[in-house]
């Protein structure tokens, strides 16, 4: 016998039939609501679980309890399918949808989307080919896929042939002809489209401003504003981006002004527009305002500070203002070590850059491109090349930029065979070289005397209808030729340049001229450059160094009278250090310096010893008409050879010393300074107007050749 609870027996023996039949369908009713209420909660209870794996790219968890859904709908397997595409799992995705009994058009649209996020553009047009209805929604969809990939064709055809279109498909046009530079195409449609919205006009102005139609972009916001249609503050921060790019301060106050009255000021992007903006228009003292007038969270509000300093030669502001981001807690992002870093270059600060590489390091971003690219710069203009290949090698993602900043670095410290090396790697991994590449490799040459090698990558680039000559392509031959003695083959490729030579073209030949002798060409090359720039102190002081190294006396005397009676100023040979964050600067023959009684003592002893080991002055580097002994006394001291002595007596023993000058190191220096590394055991680092010169040992990186 069945065993009923027990109020179920008392039922039986006391009620009707009648009675008995109303309490079981009462009871039954209860517990089949309590069941259902179960089934709900677990329901929600597994979609909550499935949601919070997906959200935190646990895909093979959430699949587990995906699977334990009896019936998941078309929406969970929605996500579940968008989650797998998000995640690269494209193969996963696809069985997962095609295993689905059902699906609709949200689930096709997602499935369609995925394959363009993970790269298979033929996948989604097909499923786009196969869906049984197609939305608004897909046309556009695939529509941007094939803009993604600059089938730019192919998305016009499918735009005409959608049969209704809605102000996302045409919007989506107009993105993707500026993306792919049809601006005229651009403006076309956006004249013809039956009704815009602010993404509209806010896409218009982006587009126009990025390809140099600044002006017409902010006349189409004048536009814009009366129409009636309110800015957000995305157009906001593009038409500020496009002042800033005229510059347009004037529009640009009023722009600023129309922010403030519809309460954008506090947005961080339109902020981080307006501090560049004044930063750009050389309102400092404005942009400083615009940053302050709110305690910013963003990093990009910094940045564009940050940067603002920089673009203003502000460059210990700059530094300041990194610095006080890492102290607030702010973390830097790759924009902002671009930006800090070059204003280490510009002060040539390399300790405070390598407190910064320091930070990089701690936050995971010295193998990104942008921020390793500006630390190679930086080393490399420094003196340090060799960390900077270093860097360079560690790159997770090498962008031409990259290959471009090692070749140019390798090039100007002389490792010539290191640069065609990098060049031959770059090719090997399918890098397309451009104008810079082509330049770098072309100074390498000139700097190491491989006249075959230039000559050989001349005729290939002049070949390579990618690359596009420039003149200072010609003005390098025309320097490697001119270096390596070949002067008449460097005159004739001056005469048969496909376009008129300028001023640096006769100038690297002149300069070639004065090192070879070279009278009569040299006084043609001046000559010619006084036709195109007649104020051209570099012309002068070449010719008048050459008479000058010639004895050619009454020569030099008529050159500086000419000089003087134009107003030209040779511009004063100096040369300085950085140390301890401070910079020294030493012109010939100084004695203003704090420490210059050490200095010339430390010379006159190096002096001694110089002599010791057999070193003759070089008279011919003494420019000035005076007696022997006192070339001998102007040679000594050079404003380099200064700065060399207050590096051994401030720094200690063994450490490198780095020095810059701003005119091309003389000859009688250079033999000098070689020497000097030798008797003091350091490695001593000369960067003048041409290269690095890396004294050690005994000789010189350049080999003697520059």
């Amino acid at each position: 016998m069945v065993a009923f609870p027990a109020i179920f027996r008392s039922l039986i023996r006391s009620s009707s039939p009648k009675s008995f039949f109303l309490a079981i369908t009462k009871f039954s009713n209860s517990f089949l609501g309590l069941a259902s209420i179960y089934t709900k909660s677990s329901f929600f209870s597994f979609t909550s679980v499935l949601c919070h794996h997906l959200k935190n790219q646990n895909l093979d968890e959430a699949r587990f309890i995906f699977d334990k859904i009896p019936l998941p709908s078309v929406h969970l397997c929605t996500k579940m399918i968008a989650g797998y595409a998000e995640n690269c799992r494209l193969d996963d995705a696809l069985k997962l949808f095609y295993k689905m009994p059902v699906r609709d058009t949200v689930c096709w649209n997602s499935m369609i989307k995925g394959c363009l996020g993970c790269g298979s553009l033929n996948m989604s047009r097909k499923l786009f080919d196969e869906m049984p209805e197609r939305n608004v929604v897909s046309w556009t969809t695939m529509i941007n896929g094939y803009l993604q990939f600059g089938r730019i064709e192919v998305a016009e055809c499918l735009f005409l042939e959608m049969p209704m279109r809605d102000i996302a498909a045409w919007n989506s046009m107009i993105y993707g002809y500026f993306c792919n530079g049809r601006v005229d195409d651009a403006m076309k449609l956006f004249e013809g489209m039956p009704c815009r919205n602010v993404i509209s006009w806010t896409s218009m102005i982006s587009g126009l401003d990025q390809h140099g139609k600044t002006n017409e972009a902010l006349f189409l916001f004048q536009q814009m504003v009366v129409s009636g249609v309110e800015p957000t503050s995305t157009t906001f921060s593009t038409v500020i981006t496009a002042c800033a790019n005229g510059p347009h301060l004037q529009l640009g106050v009023q722009v600023h002004a129309l922010v403030v009255m519809l309460g954008y000021s506090f947005d961080a992007f339109v902020t981080a527009s307006l501090v560049t903006f004044y930063a750009n228009c050389k309102q400092i003292d404005e942009c400083y305002k615009v940053f302050n007038e709110k305690l910013h969270i963003n990093v990009v509000v910094w940045t564009a500070l940050l940067t603002g300093y920089g673009l203003n030669h502000k460059h210990e502001d700059a530094l300041k203002v990194f610095s006080d981001m890492i102290k607030l807690g702010i973390l830097p992002n790759q924009s902002s070590f671009t930006s800090a870093l070059n204003s280490c270059c510009e002060l040539e600060a390399l300790d405070r850059g390598k407190e910064i590489h320091a930070t990089a390091i701690k936050l995971c971003l010295e193998t990104d491109a942008f921020v390793a690219n500006s630390l190679i710069v930086l080393y490399s203009k420094c003196g340090n090349i060799k960390t900077g290949v270093v860097i360079f090698k560690n790159i997770c993602e090498k962008n031409i930029v990259s290959w471009n900043t090692i070749i140019v670095g390798c090039a100007q410290h002389g490792y010539s065979m290191w640069a065609l090396a990098f060049f031959t790697q770059m090719i090997r991994v399918g890098v397309d070289p451009d104008e810079i590449t082509f330049t770098g490799l072309l100074s390498s040459c000139s700097r190491s005397g491989m006249l075959q090698k230039g000559r050989c990558l001349f005729e290939y680039f002049s070949q390579c209808k990618a690359i596009d000559m420039k003149l200072e392509h010609y003005a390098c031959m025309v320097d490697i030729l001119g270096r390596s003695g070949k002067l008449e083959e460097a005159e004739e490729l001056v005469k048969n340049m496909p376009m008129k030579a300028n001023t640096m073209v006769w100038l690297a030949l002149l300069s070639a001229c004065r090192m070879h002798f070279d009278f009569a060409l040299a006084e043609k090359s001046a000559y010619c450059i006084f036709d195109l720039e007649p104020h051209c102190s570099a012309a002068y002081v070449l010719l008048s160094n050459l008479y000058a190294a010639a004895g050619r006396w009454n020569d030099v005397a008529r050159i500086r009278v000419k000089m003087k009676g134009r107003g030209i100023k040779k511009q004063p040979g100096q040369s300085w250090l950085t140390l301890k964050g401070q910079r020294h600067v030493f012109l010939s023959g100084d004695r203003s310096h704090p420490s210059c009684e050490k200095i010339y003592k430390k010379l006159e002893w190096l002096g001694e010893k110089l002599k010791e080991i057999g070193y003759v002055p070089d008279q011919r580097f003494a420019l000035h008409d005076v007696e022997d002994e006192q070339k001998d006394v102007m040679l000594s001291y050079h404003s380099e050879r200064l700065a060399i002595g207050f590096g051994l007596i401030s720094t200690v023993e063994g450490s490198t010393i780095t020095v810059m000058k701003n005119l091309r190191i003389c000859g009688d220096c250079h033999s000098a300074i070689t020497l000097m590394a030798k008797i003091v055991g350091r490695e001593i680092i000369v960067r003048d107007s041409s290269r690095f010169h890396h004294f050690r040992n005994g000789f010189c990186s350049c080999g003697d050749y520059w």
